[in-house]
């Protein structure tokens, strides 16, 4: 099995403090059983988040997408202190020249190259949080603009590029409308962004297929389809199917009166490659890592048990067509 030399020194670098043993969260609890409220367990790394969002149970219903994007506006900008406490290092936010970490298997775009060379060319990110990835392929010699539609996560990222490094531009906005021309950007990108969190994924695909350019490449990481019929659990209880691999039904918080306060939605292998292919695009790998040898400790619902088992990330690399 490869070891590739940078992802290797980053996570040896973070893996030895006990406070990043859970780090990376990109993803939430599988659902509930269907039309089932049950009491959310006290979670220390989003108490602060459930506590101003009020948030008193989980379920499994419909949700539009305005709904849900409001779901998560409010969430990410109500953990954002919370998550960067805890995050922040790891992440390489407050890195002079951020880090572009794909998924919990640490495989980092400067060993994977992915998006191919960066240098010179206008990059998308989708999700951007406080924008490590994109202040990394600043220091690429990239030109980034991140997007996320959280205003608490994109001013953590302000504060940290006011400390110093590159400068990269930050927006506002959902993934279902991106607000750029036709034809802006000759990459676009997502490490656990915006893709699982939006009600229409496929909307997300043709508009990230409007605004590449033509011969541009579009790369997403989420969590593994098949993680969802898995308890969010990185032990023996998390090896256990619960929830049907086929029931796309999303995954809700609420609060006292109903309203969403997260919200997460689940697509089959096959839906992601439907989106893909029905944006014009054209699907050129998908990368499920491994779970990395010298790696021995969990993250969130990650861990070495269930890696050895099954993939925990997928990982979607598209081009858009090149003119004839």
């Amino acid at each position: 099995m490869r070891i590739y030399p940078g992802t290797q020194r980053f996570l040896e670098r973070h893996s030895r403090a006990s406070a990043y043993a859970r780090v990376f969260q990109p993803g939430k609890p599988p659902p509930v059983p269907a039309d089932t409220l049950g009491a959310v367990s006290d979670d220390e790394r989003h108490a602060q988040a459930n506590a101003l969002l009020g948030t008193a149970a989980t379920t499994r219903t419909r949700i539009g997408s305005a709904d849900s994007e409001r779901a998560s506006r409010r969430w990410w900008d109500a953990d954002a202190d919370q998550y960067h406490q805890t995050h922040a290092d790891f992440l390489g936010v407050d890195s002079p020249g951020g880090e572009f970490v794909w998924c919990p298997e640490g495989l980092h775009e400067g060993d994977m190259h992915f998006l191919g060379d960066v240098t010179g060319k206008s990059v998308l990110e989708i999700g951007c949080g406080s924008a490590p990835c994109s202040r990394w392929l600043a220091g690429q010699g990239a030109h980034p603009i991140g997007l996320d539609v959280s205003m608490g996560m994109l001013a953590r990222g302000v504060a940290a590029m006011a400390q110093g490094g590159p400068r990269v531009p930050l927006v506002q906005a959902g993934a279902e409308a991106l607000p750029f021309a036709d034809e802006s950007f000759d990459l676009a990108c997502s490490a656990f962004g915006g893709v699982p969190f939006v009600a229409d994924s496929a909307l997300v695909m043709r508009e990230v297929a409007r605004v590449l350019k033509p011969g541009g490449r579009w790369v997403f990481s989420v969590n593994h389809p098949m993680r969802w019929i898995f308890p969010d659990d990185p032990g023996e209880a998390g090896l256990v199917a619960r929830i049907p691999y086929f029931d796309r039904t999303p995954y809700v918080e609420v609060d006292g009166d109903g309203v969403p306060t997260y919200v997460e939605h689940h697509r089959t292998i096959g839906d992601r490659v439907r989106e893909i292919v029905g944006a014009g695009l054209i699907l050129l790998d998908i990368v499920e890592p491994d779970w990395p040898e010298w790696l021995d400790r969990e993250w969130g619902q990650w861990s070495p048990l269930r890696g050895e088992i099954f993939p925990g990330t997928a990982l979607f690399v598209t081009e858009k067509p090149g003119r004839a």
